[in-house]
């Protein structure tokens, strides 16, 4: 439901600068919100890194499809304020707060079946992530604002047939000066992987237990000198493990 900023403010109800991942497109194709997904009914954060919410964030909602995706398609992954997207009209927070700035991650988990897969214990890889740009000073959650909601990646070619769940990440870095403070948001889409790609990861990570709290790229202080989010014009660490090469 989309309410008016003054109704949410009458009814007492929070404005949040939030997000969720909540659909997914194929080669530009949307296939429609909710369609494939797993995700959680509110934007609520996790900021516990040991929690069984980092997987695919708190339990919510679960669709019984699984998306066709051939290995080397490009994915679109879409995030809004709310599920629908805006919370309200001319929402500045719509996908997400611009103070909001951060890493975007993408992991892969094999599965059976996409639809009906325990998302507990599975072993994960990343296979894209978009942290900081040093010489533009501009965050992957930049992009994502720029693009009204959408984050872009190619599948890797290499990836083998086969049933995946997909998680994607925004990890938001405005308060993360102090431990458990960062924020997760996340997701995971329900994907079926056709190609010719032979890819077996040589090592992968599980969630939780994948982050600690205490990892530079999760407790840091991405104020600069001038007290800009810019870290300062420094690199920044994005957690987890490297990107798989094909």
């Amino acid at each position: 439901m989309k309410l008016s900023l003054a109704s949410l403010l009458t009814y007492g109800l929070a404005v949040e600068a939030h997000t969720i991942f909540q659909k997914v497109s194929v080669n530009g194709r949307d296939n429609g919100q909710l369609t494939g997904i797993r995700a959680p009914n509110n934007n609520n954060p996790v900021q516990d890194v040991n929690s069984q919410n980092m997987v695919c964030g708190a339990s919510g909602t679960k669709s019984n499809t699984v998306i066709p995706v051939a290995a080397g398609d490009r994915i679109g992954a879409y995030w809004g304020h709310v599920i629908g997207g805006a919370q309200f009209a001319n929402d500045r927070d719509h996908p997400i707060a611009a103070s909001h700035k951060g890493p975007v991650i993408a992991y892969l988990a094999k599965v059976d079946n996409a639809a009906s897969a325990n998302q507990n214990g599975l072993k994960w890889f990343k296979i894209w992530e978009e942290g900081f740009d040093t010489n533009s000073r501009k965050w992957g959650v930049d992009t994502m604002i720029q693009n009204q909601g959408w984050t872009y990646f190619n599948l890797p070619s290499c990836i083998a047939p086969g049933h995946y769940l997909m998680r994607l990440e925004t990890i938001a870095l405005h308060s993360a000066k102090n431990q458990g403070q960062a924020q997760f948001y996340q997701s995971c889409a329900q994907i079926n992987v056709s190609g010719s790609g032979t890819f077996t990861p040589s090592s992968t990570v599980s969630f939780p237990g994948a982050y600690k709290a205490n990892d530079p790229g999760i407790l840091i202080s991405i104020y600069g000198k001038t007290g800009q989010p810019d870290n300062d014009g420094k690199p920044y660490t994005i957690p987890g493990p490297k990107v798989i090469t094909c």
